[in-house]
C-alpha cells in the first residue's frame, strides 16, 4: 500500500502493526505506524496535520534518523488516493476508521479575539512556558531561541548565538550610557549582552512569566541587576520612552498582520530622533501563503497565532511608521544550521528532555525543528534582519558606510 502510493524506490523503510514491512532493508530511518489509529488521523486529517497527531499521539513512530524521514516531504504534495487505494485502506481501518479520532491533548485552541493582549499571552505561555530546564537543554548554555550568526559551521553554537548579538550591538551602534529597549526579551540573552559588553542600560520585555523568572536570576548572578530590568510587559503597554535604541529577535512572529502598523507605530514612539531599531523575524517567499496555516501542525501544536510575512510588505510597513529603512540582511542559511544544532541537543539527550517536558512535547519540539531547518534550507522560509533609523530633517544617523558587517 505505501509503495502504490508513494513509490517503490523509498528513502525509508515502514513498519506496520500487523508486522508487515516494505522499503530498504538498510533504510537510515523507518516510520513504525504502531497502530490502526495511525491511519485513521492520516486519512481523516491529510497531510501534515494528521501526520503530525500521529506522531505526537505516539500511533506513529520515527527510527532512526528524523532528517532522512523528513525527505519523504517531497513526495507528500503529489499523493492522492485512486479509488482502489482508498478501498484498500478502508478495509485496513474498517468503517470506523473515517471517524476522526480525538486530537492529542497538547493540541491547542486558543479563545478570545485574535492577538488581543489576554489571547497573545496565552499563546506565548503555550509556546514558551514548557520548562526552562527543557529550554536550557535544547539551547545551550546561552538561553537563545533565535537565529545565530555562524562564521563557519564548525563554531559552537553558543560561539554562534554570542555572534549573533555582537552583530545587533554594532547594527544598533550600541556605546556607552545608551538606552536600550529589547521586544520580546527571553531569557535575557540580548540585554545581557548589550550591558556586559557596550555598556549600555537596558529593559527586556517578554509575556512569558517563566521566561522572566529565569532571565532575572541570570542577570543578578552576572551582576547586572544595576543596569538590566525584565518586566513581564506586552509591548503595546511600554511608555516608559524614548530609547536611544530598540531590538526585536524572534517576537515579531508573534504580532500578527492586523497588528503590524499598531506595533511599527508603537516602537517609532518609543525611539528617540536618530535612533536605531533592527527587526529580526522569520518571513516567507513572496508566492507563499502569508501566515502558519489555522489547521497546520505548526499553529496547533508549536506556534498558535503565529503569522509569517513577506519581507517587502514588512519593509513598507516599518516605512509608513516614520522609519526609515537603512539595511536588510536574510539569514536564512544561518537558521538552518541553528535549527539542527538545536536537534542535536535534544537527541543527545532525549530521556532527559522527556522527563523535563513529557514524551509529547519532546516529540513535537524534535519534529517542529527539523522540519523547519529543512524548510529553511530549501527556501520555503526566511529569516531577515532589517534595520531602520528614526531619520528626522533628513538626518539618518547613519555613518556613509557602517562597518557593523
Amino acid at each position: 500500500m505505501v509503495e502504490e502510493i508513494l513509490g517503490t524506490d523509498l528513502p525509508v523503510a515502514f513498519e506496520a502493526y500487523d508486522g508487515s514491512r516494505c522499503g530498504p532493508a538498510d533504510a537510515p530511518a523507518t516510520i513504525v505506524l504502531r497502530s490502526p489509529v495511525a491511519l485513521q488521523r492520516i486519512l481523516t486529517a491529510p497531510g501534515e496535520l494528521g501526520f503530525g497527531r500521529a506522531y505526537v499521539a505516539g500511533d506513529l513512530d520515527v527510527e532512526g534518523d528524523i532528517w532522512a524521514a523528513l525527505s519523504l516531504r517531497d513526495r507528500m504534495p503529489s499523493v492522492s488516493l485512486a479509488p482502489r487505494q482508498w478501498l484498500t485502506m478502508l478495509r485496513l481501518v474498517g468503517a470506523a476508521g473515517l471517524r476522526r479520532p480525538t486530537p492529542p491533548p497538547e493540541e491547542i485552541h486558543l479563545h478570545g479575539r485574535r492577538h488581543s493582549k489576554s489571547r497573545d499571552a496565552a499563546a506565548i505561555s503555550h509556546h514558551y512556558d514548557v520548562s526552562n530546564d527543557f529550554y536550557a537543554l535544547v539551547l545551550g548554555s546561552t538561553m537563545t531561541y533565535s537565529c545565530a550568526v555562524w562564521a563557519h559551521p564548525a563554531v559552537t553554537l553558543d560561539e554562534a548565538q554570542e555572534a549573533k548579538y555582537e552583530l545587533i550591538s554594532r547594527k544598533l551602534d550600541l556605546q556607552p550610557g545608551m538606552r536600550l529597549l529589547d521586544i520580546g526579551c527571553g531569557w535575557g540573552g540580548m540585554v545581557m549582552h548589550a550591558a556586559r559588553h557596550h555598556g549600555v542600560t537596558a529593559v527586556g520585555v517578554t509575556l512569558s512569566q517563566k521566561q522572566a523568572e529565569l532571565a532575572e536570576k541570570r542577570i543578578a548572578e552576572a551582576g547586572l541587576g544595576d543596569v538590566v530590568e525584565i518586566r513581564v510587559q506586552d509591548y503595546r503597554d511600554v511608555d516608559d520612552g524614548p530609547y536611544d535604541a530598540i531590538s526585536s529577535i524572534g517576537m515579531f512572529e508573534h504580532v500578527g498582520l492586523s497588528q503590524v502598523q499598531e506595533y511599527f507605530d508603537r516602537v517609532h514612539t518609543l525611539l528617540r530622533p536618530h535612533g536605531r531599531f533592527l527587526n529580526h523575524a522569520i518571513g516567507r517567499p513572496p508566492f507563499d501563503r502569508p501566515r502558519f496555516a489555522r489547521t497546520g501542525f505548526i499553529d496547533r501544536y508549536v506556534f498558535p497565532d503565529g503569522e509569517l510575512h513577506e519581507v517587502g510588505t514588512i519593509v513598507s510597513a516599518i516605512q509608513e511608521a516614520g522609519f526609515e529603512v537603512r539595511h536588510l540582511e536574510n539569514l536564512r542559511e544561518h537558521y538552518a544550521l541553528t535549527l539542527r544544532a538545536w536537534v542535536a541537543n535534544l537527541e543527545a539527550d532525549w530521556d532527559e528532555a522527556v522527563r523535563l517536558a513529557g514524551l509529547a512535547k519532546a516529540r513535537i519540539w524534535r519534529l517542529y525543528m527539523a522540519g523547519s531547518a529543512v524548510n529553511f534550507e530549501v527556501g520555503s522560509t526566511q529569516i531577515h534582519q532589517v534595520l531602520a533609523t528614526r531619520s528626522e530633517d533628513g538626518v539618518s544617523g547613519m555613518p556613509l558606510r557602517p562597518t557593523f558587517q
